[in-house]
């Protein structure tokens, strides 16, 4: 991964500018989010995976989006608090992206770019598609949003 992607600002959910590089050193797993969504159950899996290896040098990152269905119609507020009583939710949360078209964020369309999907370097086809991004910043893999967080554990162990 280049330092401009590093450099890439994202906003958190609170409003708070940051960039990957605020991470540095530590296992990235990159994951658009919704709430409203079949997939959404996944957040308890993220969490778990967040739990078990944050202390070891994984963080989660949730871009959440309205992109897929509408799936994520909330503002920040509503989508923290649901995230939080739901699945308990602690990981990083960021404001709500678009990962697809002229208006994706500039961090996805790198992703994309790094790590092609079934839609090739122009899109992200759901919610819950994943990008594992190692601890020297090398994007190491993408992941389908049928992929459950429980089945990276392998993959995220290999890089801490």
């Amino acid at each position: 991964m280049s330092d401009a992607l590093l450099n890439i600002p994202v906003t958190t959910i609170k409003g708070e500018q940051k960039t990957l590089a605020d991470f540095g050193g530590k296992a990235l797993l990159v994951v658009n989010t919704a709430s409203q969504c079949g997939f959404t159950p996944q957040y308890k899996g993220l969490e778990k995976l967040w739990k078990q290896y944050k202390d070891k040098g994984l963080v989660v990152l949730g871009f959440p989006c309205n992109q897929f269905g509408k799936q994520e119609p909330g503002n920040e507020g509503e989508i923290t608090q649901f995230c939080e009583l739901n699945f308990g939710v602690s990981f990083p949360l960021f404001k709500k992206i678009d990962v697809n078209g002229a208006e994706a964020h500039p961090l996805y369309v790198q992703l994309k770019k790094r790590a092609p999907g079934l839609l090739g370097s122009q899109g992200i086809k759901w919610n819950f598609t994943k990008f594992l991004i190692g601890q020297d910043g090398q994007l190491v893999k993408r992941f389908a949003p049928t992929t459950k967080p429980e089945q990276l554990s392998a993959e995220i162990e290999a890089l801490l």
